[in-house]
């Protein structure tokens, strides 16, 4: 059977070795870290105490290849779904958003009319805008050439809806802001998540740390060679004659390169791929303990502040919040940054106030994603390349989705598509919605 080989372990090099190794494909995965999972992990306190995950990760129902990859490791029944969105304003006011039984895109119709955060100005600017929405996806080409914000000013949104439900739900779920935003992005997670039926909105999130998921435990016909690092991609004729990873020289016929874009020119220079209109947008996850439970709801989404979520990971003393697209804190210093977490978080939850905070944990995630500006999809390279044996799978590249896991997923399906049509035993493992 043909060898392929994989740079990197995230979830794309991981999606394209388990499509290839189910599809009998021999692969060996290399991985710079002791683990898998990329950006999506968890590891334990220097104290020891207990196992953390870097930041909390959130995905939806319409996520459908990142719930074929759990499938494909064994641990799909590890993810909950929720069908409820809370909303909080400061001073505690909770507002509840969950599909009913009115078939889409009308499904959220009930409990939208007795939203608290927003008036009735903002719900009617609301019920417009998500209107234009639908009517332009997929018939208006110029989604890619604005940002969401000019899009959104163009369809007249009140500024407390931009701010209350536009932001909080765009930020989180595409991290970048607004005004750096690509509207196409804005747009696909809306019409995906949203708008297209009352399941695909349904929140997921693991019940297990995150390198439980990603553990890759009985992948057929993968082998996984971990903090063994791809150093280079040797080429000579024209292909990648080999890999230096591990001391050695690594062979195989195909060769997949899923490491982050920042990396790929250093990795892959025969490329030549000009990738200078990249940027990177963080995201910054802030762990809390308290001496008593402060938070009774499992998540929430806090308006009008800095922090953007908070997720109760522990009887509500444990509180884990998060800050995507979050520029603002990366310079700041970790204890002005805990300080900061504790005095929103008390704005939302009383009992915050009352409470001893007992440790904290700050995890800045500088290069947690690709940012989708306006004008980069048609930059993102796609999983063929220039070099008939070498592919290319990550986030960043053209998947047709924003940076999200399921972005990341679709492309290690995609790169494996590539190699099979080039092996000459074409396999379609994109699962579409």
């Amino acid at each position: 059977m043909p060898r392929v080989l994989v740079a990197g372990g995230g979830l794309a090099g991981l999606s394209a070795a388990a499509a290839l190794g189910g599809a009998g494909f021999d692969v060996d995965l290399f991985e710079a870290r002791g683990f898998l999972g990329g950006r999506a992990t968890s590891y334990p306190l220097a104290d020891g105490s207990e196992v953390i995950d870097n930041c909390q990760h959130v995905l939806l129902a319409c996520f459908t290849n990142l719930l074929n990859l759990y499938e494909r490791l064994g641990v799909r029944d590890r993810i909950r779904f929720f069908r409820e969105f809370y909303f909080i304003e400061p001073g505690g006011r909770v507002s509840t958003l969950k599909a009913g039984r009115l078939p889409a895109p009308l499904h959220f119709l009930g409990s939208f009319a007795r939203l608290h955060f927003l008036s009735a100005r903002d719900k009617l600017a609301l019920a417009r805008g998500l209107g234009a929405l639908k009517r332009q996806y997929g018939r208006r080409g110029d989604l890619d050439a604005i940002t969401m914000l000019a899009w959104l000013l163009d369809e007249r949104q009140t500024p407390r809806a931009i701010e209350r439900f536009w932001r909080q739900v765009l930020v989180s779920a595409i991290n970048e802001d607004l005004d750096r935003m690509a509207a196409r992005h804005g747009f696909q997670v809306f019409r995906q998540g949203f708008l297209a039926s009352a399941e695909a909105s349904r929140m997921g999130l693991a019940a297990v740390p995150l390198a439980e998921l990603y553990a890759a435990r009985g992948l057929a016909n993968v082998a996984v060679h971990l903090r063994t690092p791809v150093d280079c991609f040797r080429f000579a004729d024209g292909r990648v004659a080999a890999a230096a990873a591990g001391g050695a020289e690594q062979y195989a016929d195909y060769y997949v390169c899923a490491l982050p874009f920042e990396r790929v020119p250093a990795v892959a220079p025969d490329l030549a791929l000009d990738l200078s209109a990249f940027e990177h947008s963080p995201i910054t996850g802030i762990h809390l303990w308290f001496d008593r439970p402060v938070m009774d709801l499992p998540y929430a989404t806090l308006v009008d502040r800095t922090i953007q979520w908070a997720f109760n990971k522990g009887e509500g003393r444990y509180v884990q919040l998060v800050v995507s697209a979050s520029r603002s804190l990366v310079d700041m210093g970790r204890q002005t940054v805990i300080d900061l977490a504790v005095r929103e978080l008390g704005e939302f939850f009383p009992r915050v106030r009352e409470a001893v905070l007992v440790k904290a944990h700050v995890v800045k995630e500088v290069r947690a994603t690709f940012s989708g500006t306006p004008g980069l999809d048609a930059l993102r390279p796609g999983a063929a390349t220039a070099i008939p044996n070498l592919f290319l799978a990550g986030d960043w590249t053209r998947t047709g989705w924003p940076a999200t896991m399921e972005g990341a997923v679709r492309s290690g399906y995609l790169a494996a598509e590539a190699i099979t049509k080039a092996a000459g035993r074409p396999e379609r493992f994109v699962v579409e919605a």
